[in-house]
């Protein structure tokens, strides 16, 4: 089994959106977390958008980071240069990716505006989780 852990400051948004599309799109072998620095509460927009396609993350809750499974995982991937900078170390073998994604919650404007941004940077991680099933993890 592979395990990914998507990191964000406030597990609010970008990493439960990441959650949502590595539980629907990535191999049934890989075991799929999110959380994050701090714990912000699941972002009703997030949700909105991921229904739009398909994926309801309406019983994800916002986590902190549990050490114990960083410290097991394969992967672990962070969503803002927050949780980047703040993640505890890790060891050797754990390999880390970062995806420097603006964080859609802090788009202002018309609720129409906001959900737009949601969908951009929603869309991006889903290309990006389409690439993770492609590349074994597993070799250190």
């Amino acid at each position: 089994m592979k395990k990914v852990y998507f990191l964000c400051t406030g597990n609010a948004c970008r990493s439960q959106m990441a959650e949502g599309f590595a539980r629907q799109l990535l191999p049934a072998d890989w075991v799929v977390a999110s959380a994050g620095v701090e714990v912000h509460g699941l972002n009703p927009q997030a949700v909105t958008v991921m229904a739009e396609v398909g994926i309801d993350i309406s019983r994800q809750t916002s986590k902190l980071i549990d050490r114990d499974y960083l410290n097991a995982c394969d992967l672990v991937i962070t969503l803002c240069g927050d949780a980047r900078d703040r993640c505890p170390v890790t060891p050797a073998t754990v390999q880390k990716l970062h995806w420097p994604l603006p964080d859609p919650a802090a788009a202002s404007g018309s609720i129409a505006t906001q959900l737009a941004v949601f969908r951009q940077v929603r869309d991006e991680i889903k290309q990006r989780v389409l690439t993770l099933g492609a590349r074994d993890y597993t070799e250190k």
